[in-house]
């Protein structure tokens, strides 16, 4: 049953762990073109149940590889991925960060170029740290444990969502499309990258001027989305595919004043001008407004749900009557609806009797991609310009960005990603978070965010969390929907269409 106080909360909450992003096929796909008549249509004899279980084991053996980030220990990764690209007669580049980090590039090159760009297939190497002691025995973030599990084989691993399985699938998704002997019309360059969790020096790397002319891509697949049950239609699989996110304005509010004696209460000191301060940004709001990627989303998913909450979620006017409100409500879809300033820790204190001069505040400010690191600077500035000894300082800064939706690629693993799949939709959203695909829209990329698995709550909520694992399963249909993908926008269609056969 749809909730419509509830809409894409779930969703939103998924994407969100990445940096964290259809109705019934014949009704959205109406360009008329018969699936036998697509490029992927020549994957269909590819051994999928052997290419999967392939996929499976290499993602095992790479879960055993220790890339925790700090330190990254991305060189091993690296390494890893070189050797499974050489079994193929793939050669690779190791660019090197120094202290066992690296970020890899391989570029596959057309063997019937057409003209048209690159497509880069992203991943990082790097994993977040784990609390080991809360995962279950025998099956620990560097076990690469194989379980089967309610009629499920699992394998479990930091990185098994986030995102060396992605990485996994990613290859072998191109080794399938190398070995069908499919001519490819596009180069394809599979790129993995080191610190991606922490501070981006991979993915800054990969762009800079001395790299990216190797790279070279005009459209990406990263993550961002991914495949959740039940999200917001109880029978329902929604497929986020990101499209954009949101940008940052990491920064401080310093507050200085006189130090001194805790006993005494004087006005004027430090601490309480920083609370001065600190209140007025709480008491900030933003104006709610839906991209439009997220007004599409929604009408996907009431166009297949039906009744009188799906004919809602289609219309934009009544989502804004009805619906932002809820919106509001609940921190994951607020989220992607404003720009939000976020208190995440304090600096200055010594002792319970001393005062200090200096003290701060830290602040996660996320700006959706209508609204520039500057503009905000300025109005959080404005707030506090008539306290004296406080002053606005910025650590970090990035613009928010998104890809117009409506390109080939986008279309193709919308609809690659619902094939086969009973209700399932997929559509685009603009991430809270954001992934190294924002670095990479800097140099023009097109850049979609989708990890093609369809996941329950428990295994989403794994990721950066407990016990993080994904099924054979999904990385057989992941592998495939990769592969189908990939040929549709970069291969040769067939030479006698179906309709004429």
């Amino acid at each position: 049953m749809l909730k419509i106080s509830r809409p894409f909360v779930a969703v939103v909450a998924c994407v969100a762990c990445f940096a964290l992003t259809t109705c019934a096929t014949t009704a959205l796909f109406r360009d008329g073109i018969a699936d036998a008549d697509r490029p992927s249509s020549k994957l269909k004899g590819v051994d999928w149940d052997t290419r999967g279980q392939q996929a499976f084991d290499d993602l095992a053996n790479y879960l055993r590889v220790d890339t925790v980030n700090p330190p990254g220990n991305e060189r091993n990764g690296a390494d890893f991925l070189a050797a499974l690209l050489a079994s193929k007669g793939i050669e690779s580049e190791s660019i090197d960060h120094g202290e066992n980090r690296a970020s890899l590039i391989a570029r596959v090159k057309a063997t019937k170029p057409n003209g048209e760009g690159a497509i880069c297939l992203v991943n990082h190497i790097d994993v977040v740290t784990s609390e080991v002691e809360r995962w279950p025995p025998e099956r620990g973030p560097l076990s690469g444990a194989v379980v089967d599990v309610d009629g499920e084989t699992m394998v479990y691993g930091r990185g098994a969502l986030d995102m060396k399985g992605m990485g996994m699938m990613e290859l072998h998704a191109l080794f399938a499309l190398i070995d069908s002997g499919v001519e490819r019309t596009r180069d394809l360059v599979y790129v993995a990258v080191a610190d991606e969790e922490v501070k981006g020096m991979g993915i800054e790397a990969i762009v800079s001027d001395e790299v990216w002319p190797r790279v070279n891509c005009t459209h990406a697949i990263n993550e961002g989305g991914i495949g959740l049950q039940d999200a917001i239609v109880e029978g329902q699989t929604v497929f986020a595919i990101s499209v954009g996110e949101r940008g940052i304005l990491w920064s401080r509010v310093i507050a200085e004043g006189p130090p001194g004696h805790g006993s005494t209460p004087i006005p004027g000191r430090a601490p309480e001008k920083l609370l001065l301060a600190m209140n007025r940004f709480d008491a900030w709001r933003d104006k709610p407004r839906l991209h439009p990627a997220l007004y599409e989303l929604l009408a996907e998913v009431g166009n297949e749900a039906g009744g009188v909450n799906g004919y809602v979620m289609q219309r934009p006017f009544l989502v804004d009557r009805l619906v932002m409100g809820r919106l509001q409500e609940k921190p994951t879809t607020k989220a992607v609806t404003n720009n939000t300033v976020h208190l995440t820790g304090f600096w200055g204190a010594n002792s319970p009797n001393v005062v200090p001069s200096t003290v701060w505040a830290q602040y996660d400010v996320r700006l959706l991609p209508d609204t520039s690191p500057e503009q905000m600077k300025l109005e959080l500035e404005a707030l506090i310009k008539d306290i004296p000894g406080v002053h606005f300082e910025v650590t970090e800064t990035k613009a928010g960005s998104f890809s117009d939706w409506n390109d080939p690629l986008f279309r193709a693993l919308q609809r690659n990603s619902v094939a086969g799949i009973a209700r399932a939709i997929a559509g685009p959203i603009i991430s809270p978070g954001f992934t190294d695909s924002i670095v990479l829209r800097r140099r023009g990329v097109k850049a979609y965010g989708i990890i093609p698995v369809a996941v329950t709550a428990s295994e989403s909520s794994s990721m950066h969390g407990d016990a993080e694992r994904v099924s054979r399963s999904n990385i057989r249909r992941g592998t495939m929907v990769l592969a189908m993908t990939l040929a549709d926008v970069a291969s040769v269609a067939p030479t006698t269409p179906a309709s004429a056969r």
